[in-house]
């Protein structure tokens, strides 16, 4: 395969993505705001896949890179006004700062991959070990960020943030994403990665499974610190209840139902997740008819979401993708 073609799945993925955001930005403000957060939810999963599709091993941490990088962005861009009255306690030279909310996002996700590289330990697990270990960081970063009342607040939400996130700047920041996720991808650091997930033994004869995998965890905590910061920025307040278990369990939802073995899969995941979530919001809604109004009962969203899951994992185990790459569909070798 040439280098030219090699670079197909990526340009065909931000074609799909950029159709949609542009038509999503010529729609009511609604579906606006559907579309922009389904994009940073579409940043959040390729973060996920960057880690979780290259290794094998399924993590639960990375809503925990999102609260960091959320938080870190809110500490640097909110308004020295607001930042009294939310947290008067916090120092005066942080509260002093007041950053652009794009500097701001890169440093929330800056701050998440550091805290990624310091996963190192967890690297050397495997398996289900590995994924519990994730599970405990989330649980950990939960609690810190919810009891650290004079830097986060704590419980109370922390308001005022630069609303900066719209269809098109999200759009940015997913092909952005997408970019590093596919050249991540094609590297040896990589390649030697999808070869431990199949055979760990094997691929530890040819190079240092551990390092490769703290590479793809500290891309994968950047990339997911970036979705939070843009949701705390999407939403104009940040707390810490919202980067917790129903977070966690979407975006690996969205994953999972895509297919974890490429990037497409992730792609796919969330915009087939975001398209059936408004679907059934609509449907909770429902439809006035002779002045009654005919709802599908509450929580019916959550339960689809699951049965779907469930679904994919027992009928196509690699998701709707294949664990392929999405190829050009005209003639019969590609493009």
């Amino acid at each position: 395969m040439t280098d030219a073609r090699r670079l197909v799945p990526l340009l065909l993925l931000v074609a799909i993505v950029a159709a949609v955001a542009i038509a999503a930005s010529f729609a009511p403000d609604v579906l606006q705001r559907r579309a922009t957060q389904a994009l940073i939810n579409l940043v959040a999963v390729v973060g996920l896949y960057v880690f979780v599709g290259n290794s094998g091993v399924l993590s639960f941490g990375n809503v925990a890179f999102m609260g960091i990088g959320a938080y870190v962005s809110a500490l640097l861009t909110m308004k020295p006004g607001a930042k009294s009255v939310f947290l008067p306690d916090l120092p005066a030279w942080l509260a002093a700062i007041e950053w652009p909310s794009s500097a701001g996002v890169l440093a929330g996700g800056g701050a998440a991959a550091l805290v990624g590289f310091a996963g190192l330990p967890l690297m050397r697990l495997a398996g289900i070990s590995a994924s519990i270990a994730t599970f405990a960081l989330l649980v950990i970063t939960y609690i810190v960020l919810g009891n650290w009342s004079s830097v986060t607040g704590g419980q109370n939400s922390l308001m005022g943030l630069p609303i900066e996130a719209g269809p098109l700047s999200a759009l940015a920041w997913s092909v952005a994403a997408m970019v590093v996720a596919f050249a991540y991808q094609e590297t040896r650091s990589a390649l030697l990665l999808r070869a431990s997930r199949e055979d760990e033994a094997a691929a530890a004869a040819v190079g240092n499974i551990v390092r490769h995998r703290l590479i793809a965890f500290t891309i994968s905590a950047f990339l997911s610190g970036i979705a939070g910061a843009l949701l705390g920025h999407f939403l104009g307040t940040v707390r810490v209840e919202t980067f917790y278990l129903d977070l966690t369990f979407l975006i690996v939802a969205m994953l999972v139902i895509g297919g974890m073995g490429s990037l497409t899969g992730a792609v796919l995941g969330a915009v087939v997740i975001a398209t059936l979530t408004e679907l059934l919001r609509q449907a909770e809604i429902g439809i006035s008819l002779g002045g009654a109004t005919i709802a599908a009962p509450a929580g019916l969203g959550d339960a689809i979401l699951a049965l779907v899951m469930l679904l994919i994992i027992l009928f196509r185990p690699k998701g709707i993708a294949g664990g392929r790459e999405v190829v050009w569909p005209f003639g019969r070798r590609g493009f």
